[in-house]
Order: structure tokens, then sequence, then C-alpha cells
């Protein structure tokens, strides 16, 4: 099984690149590997509940259901600790799946041989 990140730094400035991130990582998940999605930057903002449930690009599913498929298929999500707090978000909101972590935890992540792709 390969290790395979996901970093996202897009949310509603770019909607576009938010649900392709989440298209690639849920068919990541979906062929058995292990898949993390990194949520930084303005891509922070995903992980609060009930941020992502207007945001359906065209030709695309909703991102809520890309999010929700790909946790209920085994992907992790981990939040940027620093992001998050600079846009002053709320831990008590985070989407289901979501975990608040620093840097350290995608950079032990990628030295264990995990790809990254960023969007």
């Amino acid at each position: 099984m390969a290790k395979i990140a996901v970093s996202i730094t897009s949310a509603k400035d770019n909607t576009d690149k938010a649900t392709v991130g989440f298209v690639v990582a849920n068919a990541s998940v979906a062929s058995g590997q292990e898949t993390v999605v990194f949520l930084n930057v303005e891509g922070a903002y995903l992980a609060q509940e009930g941020y992502a449930n207007d945001i359906h690009e065209e030709g695309f599913a909703p991102l809520k259901q890309l999010i929700g498929q790909f946790v209920e298929a085994g992907g992790t999500i981990w939040v940027c600790s620093p992001c998050f707090k600079k846009r002053g978000l709320n831990e008590e909101e985070l989407i289901p799946g979501a975990t608040i972590v620093g840097g350290a935890k995608l950079v032990e992540f990628l030295s264990q041989g995990a790809s990254c792709i960023t969007y």
C-alpha cells in the first residue's frame, strides 16, 4: 500500500481546487492507498462544520459529500494548526474525522515515503 498526501490550500477562494483535491483523495483511498488530506492556508476553513455545505462545482459531487465519502472510506484529514489558529476557527466545530496537527506530523508522514500532490 502506498502513502498519499493531498495538500489542499484552497476553500471558497478557489472552490475548483478544493473540490478536485477531494476527488483525487477519494480516488486514492478507494484504490486502497493510505491517504491523508492536509488542509492548510485557506483550506483550513474546510475543517469547519457547515463551511463546505454550499460548495458545488459543476460536473462534480457537492464538496460536503466528497468530504464525507473520504472519511467514510477510511481517509484521514489533518488540519494545519497555525493555519487554523490564524483564521480564528473553532476546534469545537471541526468536521467529523478532522484532527488539528502541526507541520511535523505531515513531515513525518512524507518521510515514510508518501507522495504528495497539492491543490
